[in-house]
């Protein structure tokens, strides 16, 4: 094979999930009503903001070769918070401040640090105790969630504070400034993992975390940073998820911990670790969000939803297994 043959298979495998979603795109267009319309283009980027938010954070820790399965309760918790002071219904306290815009930046600082708090003992516990990082998020996916039912008494707080919520009705170029957050995210830590020691270490830990700290790189600093960004990002997530919802409730976000993990996927992110661009990762959560789409605009029932998810999970996997062996063979 001719050096230029494999740059190019090797330029397809990379982005092969970009050829799948204009290839779903062209065939919803073509066979359901109303869906080639720009303002369903917008819808599905709007709808896909607070997912793909957080599955940054989760590529993270899977690219340096971990997991982490406490995004979707850190979220929740985060948008909690956010609900219980800024909301003026429900449970919500109503905090008010002078002038009303420092209610945005004090907001995304809360909801933020919540999830860094978590997401620096997930770091702590796996890292430096050496403990299994499976165990120790799904511990902190349960007790966090039930951090989240105790504060909040299974009741919701609502109407969240307007100065705040105007970030989930401004539009820029037709979309919701939460959607530009989301994008902004995506090209900001896109360039971290590429052009940036950090992310390169990550990509190193992921393939060989031996050889790595072999190498004099500072394998647990690294991780330990990838664990507290999760979490940071996560509030984040959560902090977008309260806009959206214009306040929180006791169950707020649950399922997206496994969309997360299938747009991560789907992205071409492996799960053994060291192999992922988060640009894959966005067109997996536009992949997601064009199908839900589609699905409501054919009025098919909810469960179609979780069945394709679960078919294109398992696709992906099977396809990660097999440009792996295709690139052993170029090698």
């Amino acid at each position: 094979m001719s050096p230029r043959t494999r740059r190019i298979l090797e330029l397809v495998l990379d982005n092969l999930v970009w050829f799948m979603l204009l290839f779903v795109l062209a065939i919803f267009s073509i066979f359901v009503p109303n869906y080639f319309q720009l303002g369903i283009f917008a819808n599905i980027i709007e709808a896909s903001s607070v997912l793909g938010v957080m599955s940054i954070g989760l590529a993270l820790v899977i690219i340096a070769g971990h997991m982490d399965l406490s995004v979707e309760s850190v979220a929740a918790l985060s948008a909690m918070a956010v609900g219980i002071l800024f909301c003026s219904a429900g449970i919500g306290l109503g905090l008010t401040l002078s002038p009303e815009w420092l209610m945005v930046p004090v907001s995304l600082l809360i909801a933020i640090a919540v999830g860094g708090l978590i997401g620096t003992l997930n770091g702590v516990l796996v890292v430096k105790l050496n403990m299994s990082a499976f165990i120790i998020t799904l511990a902190s996916y349960i007790w966090v969630r039930g951090l989240v039912l105790a504060v909040s008494g299974g009741r919701s707080a609502q109407d969240l504070a307007p100065a705040i919520r105007w970030f989930g009705i401004q539009r820029l170029l037709g979309l919701p400034l939460t959607a530009w957050i989301a994008i902004a995210c995506f090209v900001a830590f896109s360039l971290i993992l590429a052009k940036t020691p950090f992310g390169r270490h990550l990509m190193m830990i992921g393939g060989n975390e031996t050889a790595t700290f072999r190498a004099g790189i500072r394998v647990k600093r690294n991780l330990i940073i990838a664990f507290v960004l999760a979490g940071a990002i996560a509030g984040l997530a959560g902090w977008l998820l309260a806009i959206r919802t214009s306040g929180a409730t006791a169950n707020l976000g649950v399922g997206l911990l496994f969309n997360a993990f299938a747009a991560v996927v789907i992205g071409g992110v492996s799960l053994k670790g060291g192999v992922g661009s988060l640009p894959g990762v966005y067109a997996g959560v536009l992949l997601l969000s064009s199908i839900n789409t589609a699905i409501n605009l054919m009025g098919l029932p909810a469960n179609f939803t979780q069945v394709i998810h679960g078919l294109l999970v398992l696709a992906a996997v099977l396809l990660d297994a097999f440009k792996q062996t295709l690139r052993q063979r170029l090698a």
